[in-house]
C-alpha cells in the first residue's frame, strides 16, 4: 500500500481500560502475537452498534476475566484519541481496512483480589500480566502507542494518583 492509500483508511473504533488496583497499579498483560516485550492495557474493537463504554467492560472481561461487578468505572477520555500504525503493518493487520485507531479510555478501579484476573481465554490476548506504574507503562508499549498512553496517564492523573 501507498502512504497515500493508508492516509484515505479510516481508524478502527476501539475502546481500552485502565484497571487500577488498590496500590494504584494499572493492569498490563504482555501481548501474546508480539515476539518482543511488547506490554498495554486491555483494549478493543468496539461492534457496530455497541456502546463503547459497554465495548470496553465487554474487552476487560474478555481479556482478563475481569466482571463488571469487580469495578467501578472513575472516568473516560474527554474526547477520540488516535494513533496510526507504522505503514509495513497496515496491510497485515485488520485486513488492511484501517490505519490505526481511534480510542476511547476508561479508568476503572480493581475492587477484586489477584486471583479474579484470568488471562486464559479461548482466544488468549496476554501470554502473562503484573501490575506496573504509568512510567513503566509506557516504556513497555510497542513505540508507536506511547504518545497516546503518555496522553492518557496525562488526562487522568488525578485518578492515577488517588
Amino acid at each position: 500500500m501507498t502512504p497515500e492509500e493508508i492516509t484515505a483508511l479510516p481508524y478502527r473504533n476501539n475502546a481500552g481500560v485502565v484497571l487500577v488496583n488498590k496500590d494504584g497499579l494499572i493492569f498490563a498483560g504482555k501481548r501474546i502475537d508480539n515476539p518482543g516485550n511488547a506490554w498495554q492495557m486491555p483494549q478493543g474493537g468496539v461492534d457496530k452498534g455497541e456502546d463503547v463504554g459497554e465495548a470496553a467492560l465487554r474487552e476487560l472481561e474478555e481479556e482478563t476475566g475481569v466482571s463488571r461487578d469487580l469495578v467501578t468505572v472513575e472516568a473516560e477520555t474527554a474526547d477520540w484519541l488516535t494513533y496510526d500504525l507504522p505503514h509495513d503493518l497496515v496491510p497485515n493487520i485488520w485486513k488492511g481496512k484501517y490505519r490505526g485507531q481511534k480510542q476511547r479510555w476508561y479508568v476503572m478501579r480493581f475492587h477484586g483480589q489477584d486471583s479474579d484476573i484470568d488471562i486464559e481465554k479461548d482466544h488468549p490476548e496476554f501470554s502473562e500480566w503484573q501490575w506496573m506504574t504509568p512510567s513503566d507503562l509506557i516504556n513497555s508499549i510497542v513505540p508507536f502507542k506511547r504518545d497516546i498512553y503518555v496522553a492518557i496517564f496525562g488526562e487522568f492523573d488525578t485518578h492515577l494518583r488517588g
